[in-house]
């Protein structure tokens, strides 16, 4: 196996544990429960294989078409909830600007809930956000004192070079409207505000806080190069099987992690992990939160961890 994988170390655990459990086997009586334990560690192993396979497959596919992902965009959309649903993308918008802050990197927002961060390792940072964010919490318009249950969806993208997606002209339709402020005032007397369509795809951006045109084409247009990159992504993991071992990267369209205000705890449920300390991670001290979601042990010892947290 690759020195840098990242499961290196516990693949070299599980062939320890297979060793000593095949030599158990001889005893009948430890016989029946050794060879189970080697079953399951096999298991283990050959899952801990495919992850890294895939980790090494992504690399390898960056260098070959000169991708590597370093800027990234956030979309945040509202779910399930009304008003209380925008205001909730609108808090994690706010914690992801702050995060980004701390961090040093520059932040940069497109559209309402699109927001670009420009920083040094910020996709490879966040590209485990993507997924459904629930909130459950007493809205402050709840005259009864009752909790309510919002969702919002997060989508991290790279920034994707351009030699990595061709995207033809003639499968792109462009329209420019003037770019409204506060207030409805139109910040700009030319059509600045872009709305992008590929026609392909039927996939829609639009770009519209930048002063200048010319400015919010390139945005829009990097946004849409790097949907197609997404998409061509999960069809190549399919196609090999590499989709459900890419970490993080199966599980994007479900519920993803839990804002429990009651009980002032965060839970993710991809790998069972809960901090008691949900406002100071809305304010962008999400640190530990990233750093648990890095740690390849957690994505494999789930056992531990609370489950799935039922709505109250």
């Amino acid at each position: 196996m690759n020195s840098t994988n990242p499961f290196q170390q516990q693949i070299e655990d599980i062939n320890r544990r297979i060793e000593e459990n095949t030599q158990l086997s001889s005893d009948p009586e430890l016989s029946a429960l050794a060879l189970e334990e080697v079953r399951a560690l096999e298991e283990q192993k050959k899952a801990l294989e495919e992850a890294a396979h895939s980790i090494e497959s992504s690399k390898q596919r960056n260098v070959e078409t000169h991708t590597t992902f370093t800027n990234c965009t956030i979309e945040i959309r509202s779910g399930a909830g009304g008003e209380e649903a925008k205001i909730w993308g609108d808090n994690l918008g706010r914690m992801y600007t702050r995060y980004a802050e701390l961090k040093g990197w520059k932040t940069l927002e497109i559209d309402d809930g699109v927001i670009k961060i420009i920083g040094k390792d910020a996709y490879e940072t966040l590209k485990y956000e993507s997924g459904v964010h629930r909130v459950q919490r007493v809205p402050e318009t709840e005259a009864q004192g009752r909790i309510h249950t919002s969702t919002a969806s997060i989508v991290v993208l790279p920034e994707v070079s351009q030699t990595a997606v061709e995207i033809k002209d003639d499968d792109l339709e462009w329209q420019f409207t003037r770019a409204g402020g506060h207030g409805g005032q139109n910040v700009n007397k030319v059509s600045s505000a872009v709305r992008l369509t590929h026609k392909p795809s039927g996939l829609v951006v639009e770009s519209r806080r930048e002063r200048y045109q010319a400015r919010n084409r390139d945005l829009a247009l990097e946004i849409l190069r790097a949907k197609l990159w997404d998409i061509e992504e999960d069809k190549r993991l399919a196609q090999t099987g590499q989709l459900r071992s890419a970490a993080g990267r199966a599980m994007r369209a479900e519920k993803i992690r839990t804002y429990n205000y009651p009980q002032n705890r965060v839970t993710d449920h991809r790998i069972h992990v809960s901090w008691y300390n949900l406002e100071n991670i809305l304010e962008g001290n999400m640190q530990e939160v990233i750093d648990a979601l890095h740690n390849p042990k957690n994505w494999e010892d789930k056992g531990g961890a609370n489950d799935d947290v039922q709505d109250e």
